[in-house]
């Protein structure tokens, strides 16, 4: 037995290496400081903030980050508003339409809505179901601002009118909104077809900035401001059977249009019709983030980026550069004014 004394058993070798193990685990990565600045120059080298539009901006880098993310300073592509997502401005609605196919006067109407409930869907063994009585429940149970006033309409010319801009700053604070197309037919006479199209709702900024924040495109086609791209909410289409025995209804092509066809003989109006067509929620404030183009990554050196600017002004090129590591990074901020003359 003596000679087994100082043998230390394979379990406590394990537990001696797990602990080992975990000890090594627990270590952080030190993430190191950033050394890191920029200087603007000609192409042949010289120092300079001022260029031309047929010049080329050579920006030269000191150390060595492991990354770079460049903000050119352009609409789209400023460092200040990377983050932002709203801003007070001028909210414009416009589209055009055509009318063919009888004279029924007041078929389309125009309204918001800022306590709409929205469209109901319901998870049907794991499909998600729209629930049609539920969402004309909400639409009935709404408060809709017509606005057709505000809009011109077309008078039954086969050519789109467009309505104008349509300022919505009026419904700009507070609750997102709702806007619809209401399409109404009485029995008896020939009822009309509408066409929607070239539909946009616009945030339009002081600066001269405009955003697109929806359209005719459906929730998972992209709307794209300044080279970054958004969504909107896309559409729904929605009628009461009590108010629609013929099931006319709206329908709806991604990107291009809303199309209603009511009866189009005397003969087929048996019975009048209600249908909505409706998109939402909309926030009349919103706008689309500045977006960085990242130059660098971890693996490769780089010493200096090239850039061309498309139009005579001043810039914040502003460069974001950082260094990472699983647990934790660092970053600093240069920036070079730019001055850009025709």
């Amino acid at each position: 037995m003596s000679q087994n004394k100082n043998i230390i058993p394979v379990r406590s070798l394990i537990l001696i290496a797990f602990l080992f193990a975990c000890s090594a685990c627990s270590k952080k990565i030190d993430v190191k400081p950033v050394t890191f600045d920029v200087s603007s120059n000609k192409l042949k080298g010289a120092a300079s903030t001022t260029f031309t539009l047929t010049d080329t901006v050579l920006f030269k880098f000191t150390g060595n980050p492991d990354m770079i993310t460049f903000f050119s300073g352009e609409v789209g592509k400023r460092y200040e508003y990377a983050g932002r997502t709203s801003a007070a401005g001028m909210p414009q609605l416009q589209f055009s339409t055509v009318r063919a196919n009888g004279a029924q006067a007041g078929s389309l109407s125009l309204l918001v809505s800022t306590d709409f409930k929205g469209v109901v869907a319901n998870t049907v063994y794991g499909s998600l179901i729209r629930d049609t009585a539920a969402t004309n429940a909400n639409i009935a149970a709404a408060t809709w601002t017509d606005i057709t006033s505000r809009a011109t309409l077309s008078t039954g010319a086969t050519t789109a009118v467009s309505s104008g801009l349509i300022d919505l700053s009026d419904f700009s604070k507070g609750k997102p909104v709702y806007i619809a197309f209401k399409y109404t037919a009485t029995a008896g006479t020939i009822q009309n077809k509408w066409t929607i199209s070239a539909l946009s709702v616009n945030n339009v900024l002081a600066d001269g900035t405009t955003y697109t924040i929806a359209s005719l495109n459906g929730p998972t086609t992209a709307i794209t401001n300044y080279g970054s791209n958004t969504y909107g909410p896309g559409w729904a289409v929605s009628y009461d059977l009590a108010k629609n025995a013929n099931k006319y209804a709206w329908v709806y092509t991604d990107k291009t249009s809303l199309v209603i066809t009511g009866a189009t003989t005397a003969a087929a109006a048996t019975a009048g019709a209600e249908v909505w067509a409706v998109m939402g929620p909309v926030d009349l404030t919103r706008v689309t983030p500045d977006v960085g183009l990242s130059i660098k990554a971890i693996s490769a050196r780089l010493s200096s980026y090239q850039y061309n600017y498309a139009a005579a002004g001043t810039y914040n090129a502003v460069f974001v550069a950082s260094n990472t590591t699983p647990d934790a990074s660092n970053s600093i901020v240069k920036k070079n004014t730019i001055t850009v003359t025709p």
